[in-house]
């Protein structure tokens, strides 16, 4: 007898995550295809992490993980309640889906954007509904108000988008807010929010002190450096923010990822220079690849760059992985490379410097 499983999931691809790759000859090799922080985490949050570690991991972590979600609250003057936890920010955006939706009902963002977002939408059986990004690789506000309907929930906005590493400018975001009907989230995903420089970009945590429908997602995977232990944060109004609560996984974030983001907090003047760094190294790094006249580059406030390559996308990518250098290929649209080390930097430049025979 054969299994019989749920309708739909033939509808659903697997998250594909960034691979790493072997560089000729037993050379160095870089992965800059998954957004990773490429500096070790600070010795004091180690630290903090080696004392659970050696003293209570047989215990369950604080289901309410009170240490971090007080040191935000603090931090980011909201009020406790509103403050959620996930196993990164990707897992709270799908307990919103889960939340707000019901089998039929609509989620709305702009693609392309984060890879997740409509493997979390079919996941909760909801209808993904996929608004193309405009002529600049950017949200198009007004295309995805005129998407909304009747059947519409939730509406992500990634700011920083994810791959292409634009950014919306506050007054377009206000306007597109007053079309959105009040029982619709917006979700303004913020992962990249210690990268962005553009100065007339919203603040999220603004916009939801303002909107009773906006909700805003973090996360310490990018600029704190904790991809490997999964740790992000929801701020939500009250009612939305007891729901997600009643859909999160019991005991989802590990007590070493609550300690290592109590500690990264209190680091977080020490790891604002990883942060200048990283910065530093992409505009190093865009300003290279602009040089090149058969490239066209984004310019990012995320920490990583995006190359429009279209059909060409293949054979660059190829191009990368045969030097020593893993990038995160889309098919037919782009690659998007995260920065590196200066040294995994020059090497981008090095390879790219010879895609014009492939491309």
């Amino acid at each position: 007898m054969s299994t019989q499983f749920r309708p739909g999931l033939e509808h659903i691809a697997a998250y594909k995550p960034g691979k790493s790759v072997s560089a000729p000859g037993g050379g160095p090799s870089y992965k800059l295809s998954s957004n990773e922080n490429p500096f070790a985490p600070l010795p004091s949050v180690v630290d903090r992490v080696s004392g659970i570690l050696s003293g209570s991991i047989h215990r369950y972590p604080d289901i309410a993980g009170t240490p971090v979600v007080h040191a935000l609250a603090q931090r980011l003057d909201v009020p406790v309640e509103h403050i959620t936890l996930g196993a990164g920010s990707v897992e709270i955006a799908g307990q919103i889906v889960h939340a707000l939706t019901a089998p039929g009902d609509e989620v709305v963002f702009a693609w392309r954007s984060f890879e997740a977002y409509p493997i979390l939408t079919r996941v909760a059986g909801a209808v993904p509904v996929q608004v193309p990004l405009d002529a600049d690789h950017g949200h198009d506000l007004e295309a995805m108000a005129a998407a909304i309907t009747e059947r519409t929930r939730v509406i992500f906005v990634c700011n920083p988008n994810n791959p292409t590493g634009t950014v919306v400018d506050a007054r377009s975001l206000e306007d597109f807010l007053a079309k959105v009907p009040e029982h619709v989230t917006v979700v303004i995903d913020e992962a990249y929010e210690h990268f962005n420089e553009a100065a007339d970009s919203p603040d999220g945590i603004d916009c939801y002190r303002r909107h009773p429908n906006v909700a805003v997602l973090r996360t310490f995977s990018k600029a704190y450096g904790l991809a490997g232990l999964r740790i992000g944060y929801a701020i939500s109004h009250d009612a939305l923010a007891e729901h997600l609560r009643k859909v999160a996984l019991p005991f989802g974030v590990s007590a070493l990822a609550q300690e290592a983001a109590v500690a990264s907090l209190e680091a977080e003047e020490e790891l604002n220079e990883r942060v200048e760094t990283l910065k530093s190294e992409r505009a190093r790094l865009t300003a290279a690849l602009q040089q090149l006249d058969f490239l066209e580059v984004v310019p990012s406030q995320a920490n990583f760059v995006w190359l429009p390559l279209g059909e060409a996308t293949a054979r660059a990518a190829e191009a990368f992985e045969a030097g020593g250098v893993a990038v995160r290929p889309f098919p037919g649209e782009g690659i998007r490379i995260s920065i590196g080390t200066p040294e995994a930097n020059d090497r981008v430049v090095e390879i790219a410097k010879a895609l014009g025979a492939v491309l």
